[in-house]
């Protein structure tokens, strides 16, 4: 089975590899990967990932994907199996531009929330649909899994082309869950989850574990409560008035001053570290100095970035350290491989994606892309039925709905008015003249 991944010189690469590797050391061969695709559009990123991988699979036993790296991109496509496309548009120049924009005028400079990501998704959603109608004519049979960012957004788009053959995942929900489940003293493993949302804007309204709703048992529990990230994040008080637990994005939402005041206090933005942060990585791994000590130069700065995600927030909330369990990296990779092996092995399992909800999520549309527990095996991921979403958890889902389809409209029509849109409407942005500022500063869009 070959596997093509998207941006292939990317820094998280490894962490898929990794997983196909230990992958490999089961005894069930059928469905395994063979071949791992490497595609980017900067060959000198191919070849730092390529000593990463060389170096990893050799401190591995047993069998490896066989690894082959290409920037021709219908070269990457033709004839795959699956697709993980985890491509930065811009690079980290681009994110860094999407975070300084909005900050300049007030506004929140984050990532995929607020003006910044609407930004990202205007420079984005093109390049992705491009890559969707050359998978539909190269390899109509692959699945395409999406890790780019928005990736709510871009599964959309993407699915206007390849249907229900694009699959958008995130390692935030899972990460949530495991954590909650641990907080109660269960097996993440052997736990149920009601989670609900968009990417990047979820709740998690159940744990089930032996038939049992544990969730209010934790939201009663002020220690068990804090003991996890998003307890740390949101404080017990606010989490019992919710009655569920927010995806971590949702700080900032529920305590944006807080936020915004602590990006613009801090040294640089998180673009700007790891801009200078992978800058140093690529270069150190250029020279000849480099041989065979490309993986731990990998690994070192692989665990300084996951030390130092989501910084600004914790700052916010009290400065707080993130825990040992959450620094081994990865996540995103074990949901990937999860996928990828319950369709091409038939392995029946439940999973969050991001996929078309077909009705799954009461008041949103068929169309509309959703983060829920899905159901997959060899014919695809089928969303579960939700059940009712609170209204402030709809209200805020159709609003940002609204921005991710104003979005893609300003992005495919090249459309200013739909840009402006985008960006007018997020309820992080709090003045029409300040998006029309930030829009004005990103450089100029027809219609």
């Amino acid at each position: 089975m070959r596997l093509t991944v998207l941006g292939g010189g990317g820094f998280r690469v490894p962490l898929v590899h990794r997983a196909l590797l230990q992958d490999a050391q089961g005894p069930d061969a059928a469905g395994r990967c063979t071949e791992l695709v490497l595609h980017d559009t900067d060959p000198g990123r191919l070849d730092a990932i390529g000593a990463v991988l060389a170096e990893q699979a050799a401190r591995h036993p047993g069998p490896a994907p066989a690894v082959r790296t290409t920037t021709d991109l219908d070269e990457a496509l033709a004839g795959t199996d699956f697709v993980f496309s985890a491509i930065r548009v811009g690079g980290l120049a681009g994110r860094v531009r999407d975070e300084q924009l909005p900050l300049a005028q007030g506004l929140l400079g984050q990532e995929t929330v607020g003006a910044g990501g609407v930004l990202y998704g205007l420079r984005t959603v093109p390049v992705a649909l491009h890559i969707a109608e050359r998978v539909a004519a190269l390899a109509p049979q692959a699945w395409v899994i999406n890790f780019t960012n928005p990736a709510g957004m871009v599964t959309e788009a993407m699915s206007r082309v390849l249907g229900d053959r694009v699959i958008g995942i995130c390692d935030s929900p899972v990460g949530l869950c495991r954590r909650a489940a641990r907080a109660v003293g269960a097996d993440p493993d052997r736990a149920d989850y009601d989670y609900v949302g968009l990417n990047h804007l979820g709740w998690l309204r159940r744990i089930v574990v032996d038939g049992t709703d544990r969730m209010p048992a934790l939201l009663g529990d002020t220690a068990a409560l804090e003991s996890f990230e998003e307890g740390k994040l949101f404080g017990a008080d606010w989490l019992r008035a919710l009655g569920a637990l927010p995806n971590e994005y949702l700080h900032y939402y529920y305590h944006h001053r807080e936020a915004l005041t602590a990006i613009r206090e801090a040294d640089a933005t998180r673009g700007e570290f790891l801009a200078r942060q992978q800058q140093g990585f690529y270069e150190k791994l250029s020279g000849d100095e480099a041989t065979g000590s490309a993986f731990r130069a990998w690994d070192e700065t692989r665990r300084e970035r996951e030390e130092t995600y989501m910084a600004e927030s914790r700052q916010a909330s009290g400065g707080w350290q993130r825990d040992s369990c959450d620094l081994d990296g990865g996540g995103y990779d074990r949901v990937a491989l999860a996928l990828m092996r319950a369709i091409a092995r038939n392995e029946r399992t439940t999973l969050i994606l991001n996929v078309r909800s077909r009705g799954a999520v009461p008041g949103l549309d068929p169309d509309a892309v959703v983060e829920v527990p899905c159901l997959v095996d060899a014919g695809g991921a089928r969303p579960l039925a939700t059940g009712p979403v609170a209204p402030d958890q709809l209200g805020l889902m159709l609003q940002l709905k609204a921005v991710e389809r104003s979005t893609i409209e300003g992005a495919t029509g090249n459309s200013h008015r739909a840009a402006l849109r985008a960006l007018a409407l997020h309820p992080l942005v709090d003045s029409v003249h300040a998006a029309e500022r930030v829009l004005e500063a990103a450089g100029p869009l027809r219609g």
